[in-house]
């Protein structure tokens, strides 16, 4: 697995090779999120919530990203990373899915990205992502990626949004970071397993302006 980071330009060039791909992706992944009537913040697409998931694979995946095979892994994860968990799909519809924009070891890998950041089972927050699911994400590559993308979507939208329950989740986020962060950290030389550091500087922004 090489070591060196793939710079900025060779991962733009790689997204615009695949860009007709990445976007049969978004439009299935909002259709499917669509079929199952869920919403964001009350009553905003689905999608929202997605794309802003995804734009942190735009905007920092060069930091992580191992080699040309693995984008359209990454994307699906961005995209599909809610799928099993709240939109009724099973692991193997996931790689069924997948199986329609790549080969066989790019679903695979797509879907344990999904699969890894799945919740739990739980009556609460707390055992809905527990240590086991923390371990599974740092098991897996590109998953404490994906779930860094996820917390950071989570985290620009509670805080320019002032309703009651994005002012709740914002202290949440914010209280539960040290803890989080660690948790997805695998502390792996892998970079498919990295946390880019400028992306945890950006989230940190929002405490800390």
């Amino acid at each position: 697995m090489s070591t060196q980071t793939m710079t900025q330009k060779d991962f733009q060039n790689f997204i615009e090779k695949h860009k007709v791909e990445i976007e049969q992706i978004r439009n299935s992944a909002h259709l499917l999120h669509e079929s199952v009537n869920q919403t964001y913040d009350g009553n905003l697409p689905y999608g929202i919530h997605l794309d802003m998931v995804v734009d942190s694979v735009y905007k920092y995946g060069h930091f992580v990203c191992a080699e040309e095979t693995d984008i359209l892994p990454m994307f699906f994860g961005g995209y599909y990373h809610d799928s099993i968990e709240d939109a009724r799909l099973t692991y193997n519809d996931v790689m069924k899915t997948a199986r329609q924009y790549m080969d066989e070891q790019q679903a695979y890998m797509a879907a344990e990205i999904v699969f890894a950041l799945t919740n739990d089972k739980g009556r609460n927050r707390a055992e809905r992502a527990g240590e086991k699911y923390y371990q599974g994400i740092r098991e897996t590559p590109y998953a404490p990626f994906v779930k860094l993308a996820d917390r950071l979507a989570n985290i620009r939208y509670s805080s320019t949004h002032e309703n009651g329950s994005n002012v709740h989740m914002r202290k949440v986020y914010q209280n539960e970071w040290p803890h989080f962060l660690e948790a997805i950290d695998a502390k792996r030389e892998d970079k498919r397993f990295q946390l880019p550091i400028s992306m945890i500087e950006d989230i940190e922004t929002f405490w800390n302006p």
